[in-house]
């Protein structure tokens, strides 16, 4: 660790946020984090928390500018996520993650680059036919193809507690602090409260306001079912063809515990409040995902929380990380549903706008 000055203020708790103020703080940075929320009221915690090469099964990132970039975070997040499961860090393990197709990866161009892609980054990588026989996937199904490989696979709950301990342990102050109206304008009492002198906004959704710039959510939910022996994920992702229709399956060991079934994406849809009972495309999403893999049907929904819902954190020109020159601020936010897929990546270039910005100031006041 470098000895530094600078004081940095991050403003948001989420996983982009913590892994930020980490980061900087390794670094020498003197971190506070200001958040009106933490975890386990944040999005993070709901999240399928799946690595994923983009664009993800959920993900809904089609800018190619933003692909690119985000491609590098991935790689980044990958091995750092793959030496914190071999450390034993609580919540993050290396597990096989299986995705499957109704036709073959060769007759697509974009399901074959990504494969191709995919292949050479990744621990394990097999493209196997027979996966969905093997792995007890419904014949009825339609599926003719399939790949597999080694993955990141985080419990939220216990990852995101572990996260807030390394931030403490490494002297960042974390206070509770909401922030309403322009960022920019707020910025030199935010400085002056907290003795801080750069800003970091990782505020996901809250950004919209903090920015002034349009932002949508992506409403997602999990039912949570009582796990009894699922060690891999499986997953299909949404197909371009069937516009505004919910086909994706989404089946994650969240612990030995619990498993997570998914693959709802309801854009511009912000109430969290649906459940099996009052919202007819989660009882849809669950039965999509027993219908795919018929053992699910003797796994019992777990009775202290069936369902998680949560609003990824999109904008139409997909992931945002900059230093904005003119409000003298750098901002991370709009991961979507990649937000743990791009946390490591996303921190650790964010370190880099930060000497940056170190940099301009203290050149700037010399002059």
């Amino acid at each position: 660790m470098r000895a530094n000055s600078e004081k940095v203020l991050v403003v948001g708790a989420g996983v982009s946020g913590l892994t930020t103020a980490l980061c900087l703080a390794r670094e020498g940075f003197r971190v506070t984090v200001i958040a009106d929320r933490f975890a386990p009221d944040i999005v993070s915690v709901v999240a399928g928390a799946l690595w994923e090469w983009p664009p993800a099964v959920c993900g809904y990132h089609h800018d190619q500018v933003s692909l690119a970039r985000s491609k590098s975070w991935c790689v980044a997040s990958y091995r750092i996520f793959e030496e914190l499961a071999r450390s034993g860090v609580p919540g993050v393990a290396m597990r096989r993650s299986n995705f499957y197709f109704k036709h073959p990866v060769e007759e697509s161009p974009h399901d074959l680059h990504k494969m191709r892609e995919l292949a050479g980054k990744v621990r394990g990588f097999v493209h196997d036919r027979s996966l969905a026989e093997r792995n007890g996937i419904s014949p009825g199904y339609g599926v003719v193809d399939a790949y597999s490989h080694l993955a990141p696979m985080i419990d939220t709950d216990r990852y995101m507690l572990w996260l807030m301990r390394q931030v403490k342990m490494h002297g960042v102050r974390v206070r509770r602090h909401r922030i309403e109206g322009s960022l920019t304008e707020r910025k030199a009492e935010l400085l002056d409260r907290f003795d801080a002198e750069v800003i970091v906004c990782c505020a996901g959704l809250g950004t919209a306001e903090l920015r002034g710039v349009s932002m949508y959510p992506l409403r997602g939910a999990l039912v949570r079912v009582r796990n009894d022996g699922i060690d891999e994920a499986h997953c299909v992702s949404h197909d371009e063809t069937n516009d505004g229709e919910q086909d994706i399956v989404f089946i994650v060991p969240r612990s030995p515990r619990i498993l997570v079934l998914g693959g709802l994406a309801e854009k511009d849809e912000w109430d969290t409040g649906i459940n099996l009972e009052n919202h007819a495309p989660v009882r849809d999403m669950y039965e999509r995902c027993l219908a795919f893999m018929p053992a699910l049907r003797s796994f019992e929904l777990d009775p202290d929380e069936p369902v998680r819902a949560g609003l990824r954190p999109f904008r139409q020109e997909n992931v945002c990380l900059e230093w904005d020159e003119e409000g003298r601020i750098i901002y991370n936010f709009a991961h979507g549903g990649a937000g743990f897929s791009f946390s490591w990546g996303c921190a650790q270039e964010a370190v880099g706008l930060v000497r940056a910005a170190v940099k301009d100031r203290t050149y700037s006041y010399s002059c």
